[in-house]
């Protein structure tokens, strides 16, 4: 009888595991278009990237070079122009990603604490984030720089204080860092402020009567209760504001101009540009080799801001 049942189930269960094969491979092909585009446009160039960055002497004209090894990678790395730019963008790393974020959890709780015309004002935060950045960059020049027939708005108010005139734009090179970061945060901050107002009205109102009714004051509450329910979101910002951060270019050039290594302003981003195209183009491995250091230096710190938010989500 058990023999005659198990015969009857094996058709079944044949049957059963064609459809888990057709439709895993279904799968696959929902998947192929993406994997093909990731392919073609993500992959591929970066191991042609990776080629490069390892042939010395690569010619763009003629496709060719006279050796293999590192010494793209020596030559970065003991290129004045690069390590300033290292420099650059590490400072605007360092001081606008934290000073950013903290800004917008201020102005969130801020926002969410408003009841009356609430959207009116998540609107006017908002549309920096929707205008144009080399427009912005052209205001904030304008603002900034010193020219022989005005010493800029910011210098007005300065002098209201008996302070200046200071040359932002062409002057000493921690007054130029001073706008850069202060501009980076001013663009950066309305997306941030969206997100977590989001991440705000998305906490559960049962929390906050609950630690009412006890009496805990609004900085336990904020501690204990809004932090840890919003910390994802400011774990996402921090991680992309970081990968952000590190890829600035459009932010120097429409402030300083496009010669930022005159201006010694340039970043990580545009020393790969100007090797490829900029006054010392025509060097695609040089290009190439500060690209991948670009690419290790901001993976080693994603990995490293993804392992610290694992640890405080388990806590």
């Amino acid at each position: 009888m058990s023999s005659n049942v198990t015969e009857v189930n094996r058709p079944l269960t044949r049957s059963n595991n064609w459809k888990k094969r057709l439709s895993g491979l279904k799968a696959w092909l929902y998947l192929l278009p993406a994997l093909i585009f990731l392919g073609v446009f993500m992959i591929y160039p970066l191991i042609d990237v990776l080629v490069y960055s390892f042939e010395e002497g690569y010619n763009s004209a003629s496709q060719t070079s006279f050796g293999t090894g590192f010494y793209n990678y020596a030559y970065v790395l003991h290129d004045p122009y690069f390590m300033q730019a290292v420099k650059n963008t590490f400072i605007i790393v360092i001081i606008t990603v934290p000073l950013s974020t903290l800004l917008a959890l201020l102005i969130s709780l801020g926002l969410n604490s408003i009841k009356k015309l609430k959207e009116l004002f998540q609107t006017i935060f908002f549309l920096p984030y929707v205008t144009n950045t080399l427009a912005v960059g052209l205001v904030f020049m304008i603002m900034f720089k010193k020219t022989p027939y005005t010493d800029g708005l910011i210098n007005m108010v300065l002098a209201i204080f008996k302070r200046g005139p200071i040359d932002f734009i062409d002057g000493p090179y921690w007054a130029k860092m001073f706008v850069m970061c202060f501009y980076t945060i001013w663009v950066v901050l309305p997306f941030k402020v969206l997100i977590l107002t989001s991440a705000l009205a998305s906490v559960d109102e049962v929390y906050y009567k609950a630690a009412k009714i006890d009496g805990t004051s609004r900085f336990r509450m904020f501690t204990h209760i809004t932090l840890p329910m919003i910390s994802p979101m400011i774990f996402y910002l921090v991680i992309t504001g970081f990968i952000g951060a590190f890829k600035a270019y459009s932010d120097e050039v429409a402030i300083f101009g496009t010669n930022l290594n005159a201006s010694g302003m340039n970043t990580i981003v545009g020393y790969v540009y100007d090797m490829l195209y900029g006054d010392a183009g025509g060097y695609p491995s040089y290009a190439a080799a500060a690209a991948l250091i670009l690419f290790a230096i901001v993976f080693t710190i994603t990995v490293i801001n993804l392992l610290i938010s694992k640890k405080t989500s388990v806590k």
